[in-house]
């Protein structure tokens, strides 16, 4: 049984219809937090938030594109009515974007990406960190990637350059808030089997190569990575700001 490491917690939880954001959506619940779950795919996150509530959690499900600043603004707004706060947030949502040489790279897929995976983490950060100081701090939480910081990977320039900027941002963050209470920190998962991590390596060829990469020799869970989330969120990190967190199975430093 998962201890009530987040009771009295609120939390906000983007990307959370699928992958890392749904296993932490039901690890943070199982943890006692209150969560504000968001995510496209309407459907989805609709029955992920009604399964957390069968288990004696409580969710609320507020789908939308997290590159619309209103929607920054509206979970935030949503949390505090609803719940009486935010004490955390993990802003998990992102795309890899297609791969693609930059010389050859539309402009219009250049700005998706960075908007998506570093844009859209701006805008929950400017409208959390309020929300976050009125309750004495709290968690920012950004998945970022070992991709653009210990790798550099063809064909994702974009995704590298957005991820990048992610730990930078992390950092500043750290920085300039630490002395308020609020910690920052970025998590760097290594490949992950998710369905954008399958889109990726669709052919089984593809996956035992890019298993081959990492030290363990294979990819990580969704649930695996959002334990290191959990940590983050969590007391148990309180010493823990303005890092880099790679929690990749070793691709970092593996050299197969």
């Amino acid at each position: 049984m998962q201890s009530l490491k987040l009771k009295g917690k609120v939390a906000i939880i983007t990307g959370a219809s699928s992958g890392i954001g749904q296993e932490a959506a039901r690890l943070f619940a199982a943890a006692g937090a209150r969560l504000v779950l968001t995510a496209r795919r309407e459907a989805e996150l609709q029955a992920l938030a009604a399964d957390i509530q069968a288990q004696g959690g409580e969710a609320l499900a507020i789908a939308g594109d997290i590159r619309d600043e209103a929607l920054a603004q509206e979970l935030v707004q949503a949390a505090t009515a609803r719940f009486g706060g935010l004490d955390i947030a993990f802003n998990n949502a992102g795309m890899t974007g297609q791969a693609c040489s930059l010389p050859d790279m539309p402009l219009a897929e250049w700005q998706q990406v960075l908007d998506t995976n570093l844009t859209s983490a701006f805008l929950g950060a400017r409208h959390q960190i309020p929300a976050l100081l009125a309750r004495g701090g709290g968690s920012l939480i950004f998945t970022s990637s070992f991709v653009g910081h210990t790798a550099g990977l063809p064909g994702m320039g974009a995704y590298a350059a957005a991820k990048a900027g992610l730990v930078g941002l992390t950092q500043v963050i750290a920085a300039e808030f630490g002395a308020r209470g609020i910690r920052a920190n970025a998590l760097l998962p290594g490949g992950t089997d998710t369905p954008m991590g399958r889109a990726s390596t669709p052919t089984p060829q593809a996956r035992a190569y890019v298993e081959g990469l990492h030290a363990l020799r294979r990819l990580a869970q969704p649930e695996e990575i959002a334990r290191a989330a959990l940590f983050l969120a969590s007391d148990d990190a309180s010493f823990v700001t303005g890092t880099a967190l790679l929690v990749d199975g070793g691709v970092s430093i593996s050299r197969p």
